[in-house]
């Protein structure tokens, strides 16, 4: 019969591939915000949050603050290298408020963690206590973040869109959630359990609202793309016309020829 501790280590196995594809699943937003040069309406708060959120459960894993975390500690120094990547990417495609905002986010997410570190291992010696310290801030930065996303539910509620919410970010977000879960259930830990279970409500209701708007988005990026084409042969047809204008004011009278 399989070992408890076994079955723990094998779906926090899976958990960290999953968690990976999280990570990785933002990739056709900022492929797009790479070939536009533009951040367009995106939001720079799902991922300051995720940043946040990977270096807290990165200090939670940690040996020196709570051992045997080793599955929690690879995949949070994973997330951390991928999201400032995708901050900074936020940061060189934006421009104005915008920038000034994931800026002032990011040098914030740094500064917080650094302090919290500091403080927890210079007094509390114990790792019963950093465990508690850290878990407490790391449930309650997790909650944050999958809470970030509402701005964005939000938006699709008031516009009948989600062409703002990527899909593969909600399914990443599910599978996430489910399977952190089930983790954290086998050998019960209350860090990671109310976390995740929420993430997963939240994620749940993305996937609902993509089933509700789907065909809505389609229609509106359709008559989008169509009034883009009607205004293009709009210009073409008045630009023809001047051309034809142009033509017809110099030309001249042919000579009549005399015997």
């Amino acid at each position: 019969m399989v070992s408890a501790d076994t079955l723990r280590t094998v779906v926090g196995i899976i958990g960290n591939v999953i968690a990976l594809g999280l990570f990785f699943s933002p990739l056709p937003t900022f492929i797009r915000i790479w070939k536009k040069k533009s951040v367009e309406e995106f939001s720079v708060i799902p991922y300051v949050a995720t940043l946040l959120n990977c270096m807290l459960w990165m200090l939670y894993g940690l040996p020196i603050v709570h051992p045997n975390s080793t599955l929690v500690l690879t995949i949070n120094c994973a997330g951390t290298a991928i999201e400032i990547c995708y901050v900074i990417l936020y940061l060189v495609f934006s421009n104005g408020p915008k920038r000034i905002k994931a800026l002032l986010l990011f040098l914030g997410d740094l500064a917080f963690v650094a302090v919290v570190a500091i403080i927890v291992l210079i007094f509390f010696h114990t790792h019963d206590r950093r465990s508690l310290i850290v878990g407490i801030l790391c449930v309650i930065f997790c909650i944050i973040m999958y809470l970030a996303p509402l701005s964005v539910m939000k938006m699709v509620i008031q516009t009948k869109s989600v062409e703002y919410m990527p899909l593969s970010l909600s399914v990443a977000s599910f599978l996430n959630g489910l399977c952190w879960t089930i983790y954290a259930l086998i050998r019960f830990d209350l860090y990671i359990t109310i976390p995740n279970g929420l993430g997963l409500l939240f994620s749940i209701t993305q996937l609902v609202l993509h089933a509700l708007y789907y065909k809505s988005t389609k229609r509106q990026i359709a008559e989008r793309k169509l009034k883009g084409e009607v205004g293009l042969t709009d210009v073409v047809i008045d630009d023809s016309v001047k051309e034809l204008s142009v033509i017809s004011s110099h030309k001249t009278e042919m000579p009549a020829i005399s015997e």
